[in-house]
C-alpha cells in the first residue's frame, strides 16, 4: 500500500543538503523549488474552509447523523479538532460570522454526556481571554445552558468543563459576572465544594477567589450565604490544592474584614474551629518530610498570613523557621488563580480585538458534509496555548472525573 502525505523523508533529506554552511548558497532550481513547495502545501490546511464544514456538521439533526452512521465519539472528535482551530483568537472569532457557534452552544444540550463535556471545553477556548467572543456567548444566551449543566449534570465531568467555561466567560466580563450573581451563581458555587470530585472542587475555589479578589463586596454574599464553614472544612482536604484553594478563599474573607476584628467578627464558634484547624495543619506541616515542605511553599505561607490576618500574630511555623526555608524567595503567596485564567499569549493577542469585530464573511458557497477528520491546524498562528490545552491535559491524567 503506498504511503500517503508529503514525503517528509525526502523534504529532511533536502533541507540537510541545502543547509550545509561548507558550501556557498545557491539559488534553486525550478524544479527544486516546485517540489518544495507541493511537499509544503501538501500539509497546508484551509481552517476556515474546514470549520465551515465542522459547522455543517453541528447544523445537521442529530437523527439524520444517526443515519448516516455517526457516533457520539465521532462528534467528539470533530469537536476536539474544532477546538484546535479555535485556539487561534481569529478562527475563534471567524466561528461565529460563518454560524458555528449557535449549533456549538446547542451541543451544551446534548443527550451524551460526552458531547455536552466536549462543547463547554471549546467555548471555554473560544471565550478565554477574549472580550468579542465573550460578548458573542453572551448575546447568543450561552451562559444560561452553561450554568444549567453546571449545577444539575448528572455526569461530573460535564458539570466541571461548564464550570471551566463559566469561568472563562464571566473574567474580566463584567455583563457576565452580573448575570452569574442574578443566577445563583454563587450558590452553585457553594453545593459545587461539596462534591466527591477534587478536580470540580479546585475549579470551583479557582473561581470563587477570583471574583472575591475582583469584587470584595460580594465577601458579605458568601460569608451569609455559609462559605466560611465550607471552606473550613475543605482546609483538612487530603488533596494538597483544594487545601490551598480553601486557605485562599478563607484568607481573602479575613482579609475584608480587617479593620473590624477579624475574628472577632465570627461567631465564637466558627472562630475557634478555625483556630483548631490552623492548629491542625501546622502540626501537619511540621511533621513533614524535607521534600514535602518544599512542594507545600504556598499552603505554609496561606497558613501564617491567615493566622496572622485573624489573630494579629504570627502563626508558630514562623517561629519554627517552616514559613521561608533556606534558599526560598521571601515573597508573599503567588496568585495563583490567574494562571488558571489568563495565558500570557491569549492576552496579548486578544487586545489587539477588544474594540473591533470579527470580518464579515461574504462567501455563499457551503463546504460539503464531511465528518472526518481533517489535517491538524497550523501552529504558528496567534494562539492561547494555555489553559484549555492544561485542562486537556490534567484530564487525561485525572481519570477518576
Amino acid at each position: 500500500m503506498a504511503k500517503e502525505g508529503p514525503n517528509w523523508d525526502g523534504l529532511l533529506k533536502w533541507s540537510l543538503s541545502h543547509a550545509d554552511a561548507t558550501n556557498p548558497p545557491r539559488n534553486l532550481s525550478e524544479e527544486d523549488r516546485k517540489w518544495f513547495m507541493e511537499a509544503m502545501q501538501a500539509q497546508t490546511v484551509d481552517v476556515v474552509k474546514r470549520m465551515k464544514e465542522i459547522t455543517l456538521v453541528m447544523q445537521t439533526p442529530e437523527q439524520v447523523l444517526e443515519s448516516q452512521g455517526v457516533t457520539s465519539q465521532d462528534i467528539q472528535d470533530m469537536l476536539d479538532e474544532l477546538q484546535e482551530h479555535v485556539e487561534s483568537i481569529d478562527m475563534a472569532n471567524d466561528l461565529h460570522s460563518i454560524g458555528g457557534l449557535v449549533p456549538l452552544l446547542g451541543y451544551l444540550k446534548n443527550a451524551h454526556a460526552n458531547i455536552r463535556a466536549k462543547a463547554a471545553e471549546v467555548v471555554s477556548t473560544i471565550v478565554q481571554n477574549n472580550p468579542r467572543s465573550q460578548q458573542l456567548v453572551m448575546e447568543a444566551n450561552g451562559l444560561e445552558p452553561l450554568l444549567s449543566n453546571f449545577t444539575s449534570d448528572p455526569d461530573v465531568t460535564a458539570r466541571t468543563k461548564a464550570l471551566g467555561a463559566i469561568s472563562s466567560l464571566i473574567r474580566h466580563n463584567k455583563p457576565g459576572i452580573a448575570a452569574f450573581r442574578l443566577a445563583n451563581g454563587y450558590a452553585a458555587l457553594r453545593d459545587a465544594l461539596s462534591s466527591d470530585s477534587p478536580r470540580f472542587q479546585r475549579k470551583a475555589l479557582n473561581l470563587i477567589h477570583y471574583l472575591l479578589h475582583e469584587n470584595r463586596s460580594d465577601c458579605n454574599v458568601v460569608t451569609e450565604l455559609g462559605f466560611p464553614r465550607v471552606l473550613m472544612h475543605l482546609a483538612s482536604s487530603e488533596d494538597g490544592e483544594v487545601r490551598e484553594g480553601a486557605l485562599r478563599g478563607l484568607l481573602e474573607l479575613a482579609k475584608d474584614r480587617t479593620g473590624e476584628d477579624a475574628a472577632g467578627s465570627s461567631s465564637i464558634e466558627e472562630n475557634e474551629k478555625l483556630k483548631q484547624i490552623l492548629l491542625e495543619r501546622i502540626e501537619g506541616i511540621s511533621s513533614m518530610s524535607p521534600e514535602d515542605l518544599g512542594a507545600a511553599k504556598e499552603e505554609r505561607q496561606l497558613v501564617d498570613s491567615l493566622w496572622n490576618t485573624c489573630y494579629n500574630e504570627p502563626s508558630s511555623l514562623r517561629e519554627r523557621g517552616l514559613v521561608v526555608l533556606p534558599g526560598e524567595d521571601a515573597s508573599p503567596p503567588p496568585d495563583v488563580a490567574s494562571k488558571h485564567f489568563e495565558p500570557p499569549l491569549r492576552a496579548w493577542a486578544a487586545n489587539r480585538y477588544e474594540d473591533n469585530t470579527p470580518p464579515s464573511n461574504n462567501e455563499k458557497k457551503q463546504a460539503p458534509l464531511l465528518i472526518g477528520l481533517g489535517p491538524p491546524p497550523p501552529r504558528n498562528s496567534s494562539s492561547r496555548g494555555g489553559v484549555a490545552r492544561e485542562d486537556r491535559e490534567e484530564n487525561n491524567r485525572d481519570t477518576s472525573t
